[in-house]
């Protein structure tokens, strides 16, 4: 087992899950999402620009696909030219050979490449209005559903990871609307706590109900429903890991309704959304049920590239599931957090000589 994964939460269980997954097939699927809630100032570091917001999550999709974006003519980038943490996964995928499926639950801008359709709306900016019809709410479940069935169908483990700028806004609400005592973390490294506080406080002083489904309704965003229902059939099939900090504990969280089959299930994320002192999700998983929680101890600090370096002082710290896709590839293959490294800098130096062509 290697020595680059640590496991919190249940010991024994996390133990048990990635003993039970050397050297099996993994698939990797990417729900691409979106919520206007991205649109309020501060909330996000996803994408240049905000009228870019929208294109990050079929550009993440494309660029994990053909190494280039087709929606837009670069990969997406912070302000400051830092990759997405897309480029992780991406390589991570290829090291293992892992086949990736991408899912649209609601993104406003389609991708250019093949991918499973649910028909659903993007998420409303939780600052004005509801997220969602509740139909939705229940249309991307049983969606899910669907989806998860085929795709648990096919592998030894099947990795979901998002993409939804603003995510870890509406994640925070629907945590506290479901009583979760969360802090969350952020794509940034001076984490705008209080505005997502004060944001979801104030979405959700707005409904009366405390019914999951009215919850995720008034303040969530089309992928948590949509990974729930994944994951209600995946786990009962294969075993599940939900790549991902924040969202996918709000997933948890609305699938405590849907159901799961618990040990078949753990959260795979990167060291550096566990060890974000702004935010506590070994603890909010502890709230939700004994889940283990599997951290890859990725080594981008001792990157040479100034843009790989910067994952490690607490930009973006995860996305794109690239924590759990370097979980699965280090249980796949055997590699380290050290190859992995020498690989994601290979790919940033492609991206560079892309972008000079």
């Amino acid at each position: 087992m290697s020595k680059d994964i640590e496991v919190f939460g249940n010991q024994s269980r996390g133990q048990e899950f990635l003993a039970g997954l050397e050297q099996k097939q993994f698939m990797f699927s990417l729900v691409i999402s979106y919520t206007d809630t991205c649109t309020i100032p501060g909330i996000t570091i996803a994408g240049k620009n905000p009228e870019l917001l929208a294109y990050t999550p079929p550009a993440d999709a494309e660029f994990l696909n053909f190494g280039y974006c087709r929606c837009i003519d670069a990969i997406p980038m912070s302000p400051d030219g830092k990759p997405t943490p897309g480029l992780l996964t991406k390589t991570a995928l290829e090291a293992a050979s892992i086949p990736n499926i991408i899912i649209n639950a609601g993104s406003k801008i389609a991708p250019k490449l093949p991918y499973f359709e649910t028909g659903l709306d993007y998420g409303r900016n939780i600052a004005v209005e509801p997220a969602m019809p509740l139909d939705s709410v229940t249309q991307a479940v049983e969606y899910g559903r669907m989806i998860g069935r085929t795709l648990g169908s096919s592998t030894d483990c099947l990795v979901i990871g998002e993409t939804i700028p603003g995510g870890t806004t509406t994640a925070q609400a629907v945590l506290t609307g479901l009583g979760i005592r969360a802090k969350v973390s952020s794509s940034m490294p001076e984490n705008p706590a209080l505005l997502k506080n004060k944001i979801a406080s104030d979405a959700l002083a707005k409904i009366k109900s405390t019914n999951p489904f009215d919850v995720v309704a008034a303040v969530g965003d089309p992928m948590i429903p949509t990974v729930a229902g994944m994951l209600s059939t995946a786990s009962s099939i294969t075993k599940v890991i939900l790549a991902g900090g924040t969202q996918m504990a709000a997933v948890l969280a609305f699938s405590k309704i849907t159901g799961y089959e618990k040990k078949n299930v753990a959260i795979g994320t990167t060291s550096y959304v566990v060890d974000d002192k702004t935010a506590n999700l070994v603890d909010t998983i502890k709230q939700i049920d004994d889940i283990p929680v599997l951290s890859a101890r990725l080594a981008l600090k001792d990157s040479k590239i100034d843009g790989l370096r910067a994952f490690a002082d607490g930009f973006v710290k995860e996305g794109v599931g690239a924590g759990g896709a370097s979980i699965a590839a280090m249980l796949k293959i055997g590699i380290d957090s050290k190859h992995l490294l020498e690989l994601s800098e290979t790919e940033y130096q492609n991206i560079i000589l892309q972008s000079q062509t």
